[in-house]
This record gives C-alpha cells, structure tokens and sequence, in this order.
C-alpha cells in the first residue's frame, strides 16, 4: 500500500458490521478475523523494518550530547510513522476493498 493511500485511511476507531466482515469470507467471522490479523502482523513487520532502516541513515558510532538532542530527521521520521493508522485498521480497510489475496489450506493452489 502506498504512502499517500495510508494517511487516507481513517485513524481512528469504528464500529464495524461484524456480518459484513464475516460475509466476505463466506460467512465465518472467524476465519475473516484469522485473515485480517495475519495481513495486520505483515503490516506492522514492513513498517517497523522500513522506520529502523530510515533511522539507521541518521545513527552516528559516536554520541555526543549535542547530535542526541539535535538530530531533528529522526523525530519527524518517528512522528510520521506514530500518526500512520494502525495496521490492524490498514489490514481492515484491505481486507474490505478485496486487496488482500487468501485462500484456505484445504484448497489447492
């Protein structure tokens, strides 16, 4: 998912039609929750690799008082990837669009 489609994403939290999720697994809320909390680990592991390879272009071998207070790319990289919806909302939002690709262990591929 691109950058500029996230912070499109509604942030914050809201009620959802649980029979509405379910249907678009074919009925099982479990199994729609099963995918969405799966896609919902991937997300989170992207975003974390993404954020600490942006902060590692700023690590310096030495610290000294003055760069640990100064480095201001590292704040505003870090304040960036706070106000980002949680990927729990991001994986919801794919999962109600049908971007994200499942099939059943039972099935063949």
């Amino acid at each position: 998912m691109k950058k500029n489609q996230l912070m499109g994403i509604q942030p914050n939290v809201e009620t959802r039609d649980l029979n509405q999720i379910a249907a678009q697994s074919g009925g099982n809320l479990f199994e729609s929750l099963v995918i969405i909390a799966k896609r919902s680990n991937q997300i989170n592991a992207k975003l974390k690799e993404e954020l600490h390879a942006k902060l590692n272009e700023f690590a310096s071998s030495n610290d000294n008082l003055e760069e640990v207070f100064e480095n201001r790319e590292q704040i505003e990289i870090s304040k960036y990837y706070e106000k980002l919806p949680n990927p729990v909302i991001i994986a919801l939002d794919e999962f109600k669009n049908d971007e994200i690709y499942y099939r059943r262990a039972d099935e063949q591929a």
